[in-house]
């Protein structure tokens, strides 16, 4: 065994560090986020109504036909020099139907390979990407379901991967009250060409939200639930947190457990051009509870701004000391720019 396949598995690694101590660590990048306003509202979102296409890989069923020749782009500075970027496009087909296109890459940098003996192999990269078809139709006046399907490729050196998964969604949303509730079940399917001879799993999860803004108020509120598929989530905290070398315990309660299947998000929304919000996810902030975490730490932020035919938005968090995060997003629509 290589040292720089140790490295490949340390990239696999930065790019699943939310989710470090969950057992799962095939395929992790697919639940970061490419939502600036997702991920200001604690990395994981899927009921917000907002007039952004990037918002749809959260949840296919925010697709619909308001969404036509919509294009958006997005980039993200991650941990440890990583850089994600993507683009996505939306089309109706009708009054209740609609289709999207997209595609995320996912690049951990360059990394130095050295065999067993020490001996310096070259240097090689690290890469994941996914490639997205997206389908909405409107099942009611209030319900809306869709389905995405992604073509998932891994590349670390010479060691390649491949995947197929489906996400399902159902959305249900009220503009008469403000209200929107989403289920869904993500990253459905497997792989098709394994790395070795180990067969990983996608990490599938099903998921359940509900966003409300408050009547007379520019204030919403959402609140996400992740994780549905079982229920203990624990997880290692350092007996004496100000010490390097403390053991670590384990942390199994009940309020921790539920703690970490929740996500919460607060906007504040003057009007329809602007939000600004910040989020909070318990799970992430005890994931990083094994490192120098920040007092910010399972906290987010980010606003956006609709100008005229441009909807901008970005998002920032810092999980730990020295390390932040970072989002930027871009949407047009095509026909407003043609007008």
């Amino acid at each position: 065994m290589k040292t720089r396949t140790i490295m490949m598995a340390l990239a696999v690694t930065v790019a699943a560090c939310a989710t470090a101590q969950d057992g799962t660590t095939s395929y992790n990048f697919l639940k970061i986020t490419p939502s600036s306003h997702a991920y200001a509202l604690g990395g994981n979102n899927i009921t917000v109504i907002d007039d952004d296409i990037n918002l749809v890989e959260q949840n296919p069923a925010l697709l619909g036909p308001e969404y036509d020749h919509q294009v958006g782009i997005n980039y993200m500075h991650y941990l440890g020099g990583s850089n994600f970027m993507g683009a996505r496009y939306g089309q109706g087909i009708n009054d209740h139907s609609a289709w999207a296109a997209g595609i995320q890459y996912y690049g951990y940098g360059s990394f130095e390979g050295y065999d067993i003996a020490g001996t310096h192999t070259g240097s090689f990269s690290a890469n994941d990407m996914a490639i997205s078809a997206t389908y909405t139709h409107d099942i009611s006046e209030y319900w809306r379901g869709g389905i995405t399907a992604k073509f998932i490729h891994s590349k670390y050196e010479d060691y390649s991967a491949a995947a197929l998964g489906v996400d399902l969604g159902v959305n249900y949303y009220n503009p008469n009250h403000e209200l929107s509730f989403s289920l869904v079940a993500k990253n459905l399917g497997g792989q098709l060409k394994k790395f070795a001879e180990t067969r990983d799993n996608l990490p599938w999860d099903i998921q359940m939200g509900v966003s409300k803004q408050f009547s007379g108020t520019p204030f919403r509120v959402s609140l996400t639930l992740n994780n549905l598929r079982r229920w203990k989530l624990p997880y290692y905290q350092p007996q004496d947190k100000n010490s390097t070398s403390s053991p670590l315990v384990l942390k199994d309660s009940f309020g921790s457990n539920l703690l970490r299947h929740m996500v919460f998000g607060v906007e504040f929304l003057p009007n329809d051009k602007l939000y600004v919000g910040i989020g909070y996810n318990y799970k992430t902030r005890t994931d990083m509870s094994s490192y120098q975490r920040s007092i910010l730490s399972g906290f987010s932020a980010g606003a956006g701004l609709k100008v005229k035919a441009f909807g901008i938005g970005f998002a920032l968090a810092q999980p730990h000391n020295g390390v932040t995060t970072f989002m930027f997003n871009l949407n047009t629509s095509i026909g407003e720019l043609m007008r």
